[in-house]
């Protein structure tokens, strides 16, 4: 995970092009195929959210557009502000208006692929000056928003939207993680009440 400093720092090293992309994937829960299938009619602005109706796949034949993994991954994600502003940054930039055309794409507006999109933004060398996590990868970006989607009290069911899964167990990860978190809090509240209980002596009169 990172945290969110460290996730608007690798924002800021990315080149102009891509800071939207690494934001909405933080912010968002969204797979690498997810972001890069999105078309600017996806996007709703006005009412802050992304709609997910397909994914981008690399096969041996060459990128493919096709359904999410499952019916579960047809959703709508509402965004939180700093991805609503830093992707209306990215749609007035460097996005066509046509409504089919894809949102984040390469230099000369073709399709996004892993390796490219690695090689363009010096990703090693980013993660490094931005004081990422070590062994940190793009799909970590998606874990951290949905570790900070729990932190703030989304329910199982609305991770699983979050997310795209049918399943609960993805989502019951993030919320042990989060309940981890909540006891460590609670073991350092009791160290405080313990010391704030102890009867402080009585001072001795002249």
């Amino acid at each position: 995970m990172a945290t969110v400093a460290q996730v608007l720092a690798l924002a800021a090293h990315m080149p102009p092009r891509f800071v939207a992309l690494i934001t909405v994937a933080a912010f968002s829960g969204l797979r690498w195929g997810e972001l890069v299938a999105l078309r600017r009619c996806d996007a709703d602005l006005e009412a802050g959210t992304v709609r997910v109706p397909r994914k981008l796949a690399a096969l041996k034949g060459g990128l493919e557009f096709g359904p999410p993994k499952s019916a579960a991954g047809l959703r709508v994600v509402a965004l939180p502000a700093v991805a609503r502003r830093a992707l209306g940054a990215h749609l007035d930039k460097f996005t066509a208006r046509a409504p089919a055309v894809l949102i984040f794409t390469g230099d000369k507006d073709t399709p996004l692929r892993t390796g490219n999109f690695r090689r363009a933004v010096k990703w090693s060398t980013a993660l490094a000056d931005a004081g990422m996590p070590e062994g940190f990868h793009f799909p970590d970006l998606r874990h951290t928003g949905n570790n900070i989607a729990a932190a703030s009290g989304a329910s199982t069911r609305e991770l699983m939207h979050r997310m795209g899964h049918a399943s609960m167990r993805a989502a019951l990860i993030y919320q042990h993680a989060t309940s981890d978190r909540d006891r460590e809090i609670a073991d350092t509240m009791d160290k405080r009440i313990a010391k704030g209980a102890k009867p402080r002596k009585a001072k001795k009169r002249s």
